[in-house]
């Protein structure tokens, strides 16, 4: 499926690729950002659209909002565009109420899954039941910047509605979690896999934040506060109140909840560093433990104004970006052949394309977008698409050949960079 504007823009942006001398960009371009359409789209019958997430054929809330964003510029010139992303919109809203703690669906109940997991809840049409706030947040997200880019309302459906109340309870809920019936449980797995403390997760104390079971790497949080998803909720929770400034429950619920949340990153969030000053923690419990890192996935500490929770030059945000662009944050590293930022997810010393875009999509620095339009053009391993990690020393040696989200990111920061040109 490659509709007329999204050859347009390939065209486009390749010819500027190729005039500023980076001609692998242009094929890169040309082959990633037509791929969340073409290999991993799914119209349904009944109007909806599946998109799944490439090697695996589930798919995650999360990963589908971000495979389509990159669309969004041409979805009110494009109606197969309108048709796929209104119809994903619908799709999301009926697994949310189907299982508002489950992170990855199956196109049908099949009972298909990741693993026999124990949870307090079985479904047959989760693939996985991570709970995970992004997984809420984001089909949100993409609901919004589409009526704002699009001028569409017709997605905003008495199932949509109903999806983000839900939404709201389970944030409400896990803002106590020791009242929440979730657990999570797998056996014969690495410790990430599971959550401690028979599947319930390590403690936590009450601090207006809500809690998250795993991060959006589908690892289990250590501390149950993940600060970058939380401000995507604060993001997304304002978003809820501009959708549904006419309906009074709706609004005034999720503008508590913003403000609450708020509070508590500003409260619990923040930690004082000897080297680089205030910055924002990746976890905490709200005890006075702290995880001092960052994450490729996204939301992550990296891509907090790309959120749209606070701008590039906020001066948190600028200690925080120093500190996980250094050697200091244990998930950078630094190679012969880049440097960037990976993820416990994946073996040690191997980098991420989601992280080098979003580093380019959060820069204000022309030299170091430069830098990384450079990484991106010696990085694929002779493929033209993006993967998950790579060895920072080699990049021939990668995870995920067919990752539809890295393709889709990494188109992101193409148009960005040279949409201007």
């Amino acid at each position: 499926m490659t509709t007329e504007y999204v050859k347009k823009t390939i065209e486009e942006i390749k010819a500027k690729l190729i005039k500023a001398g980076r001609p692998a960009l242009a094929e890169s371009f040309e082959k990633c950002y037509p791929n969340t359409l073409e290999t991993t789209t799914e119209l349904c019958d009944d109007g909806t659209a599946f998109v799944f997430t490439g090697d695996i054929p589930a798919m995650w809330l999360r990963d589908s909002s971000a495979q389509v964003r990159h669309y969004l510029p041409i979805a009110k010139k494009d109606a197969q565009i309108r048709r796929v992303v209104e119809g994903l919109i619908a799709k999301q809203a009926e697994c949310i109420l189907n299982d508002a703690y489950a992170n990855a669906f199956n196109s049908e109940s099949s009972g298909k899954c990741w693993s026999e997991d124990e949870t307090e809840f079985r479904n047959p049409l989760a693939w996985e039941r991570k709970y995970e706030i992004d997984s809420l947040c984001y089909p949100v997200s993409l609901a919004y910047l589409y009526w704002k880019t699009s001028g569409e309302t017709a997605h905003f459906t008495d199932n949509f509605k109903a999806a983000c109340k839900r939404i709201l309870e389970v944030f409400a809920t896990e803002q106590h979690h020791e009242n929440s019936k979730y657990f999570f449980i797998r056996k014969n797995c690495p410790p990430s896999d599971t959550l401690p403390c028979e599947g319930r997760g390590n403690p936590v104390a009450y601090t207006g934040m809500t809690w998250s079971g795993f991060r959006p790497s589908d690892d289990a949080c250590r501390y149950g506060y993940l600060i970058p998803s939380n401000m995507f909720a604060v993001v997304c929770l304002g978003y809820m109140e501009e959708i549904f400034a006419d309906d009074k429950e709706i609004s005034e619920c999720a503008g508590t909840l913003k403000k609450q949340i708020d509070e508590g990153i500003k409260r619990y969030g923040i930690y004082k560093h000897p080297v680089f000053g205030k910055i924002y923690a990746y976890e905490t419990d709200g005890m006075g433990n702290y995880t001092l890192m960052d994450d490729a996935n996204v939301p992550s500490l990296l891509s907090i104004p790309y959120l749209g929770y606070v701008s590039a030059d906020d001066e948190i945000y600028k200690n925080t970006r120093k500190f996980i662009l250094s050697r200091e944050n244990p998930y950078y590293y630094e190679g012969k052949a880049a440097k960037g930022i990976g993820s416990p997810h994946t073996p040690e010393r191997y980098i991420w394309h989601i992280s080098l875009s979003m580093q380019g999509l959060t820069s204000c620095d022309k030299a170091e977008k430069e830098y990384l339009l450079d990484l991106f053009e010696s990085t694929t391993a002779g493929t033209g698409y993006m993967h998950e990690g790579f060895d920072v020393d080699d990049p021939n040696k990668f995870t995920r050949s067919w990752f539809a989200w890295a393709n889709s990111i990494f188109s992101e920061f193409i148009l960005s960079v040279f949409d201007e040109k």
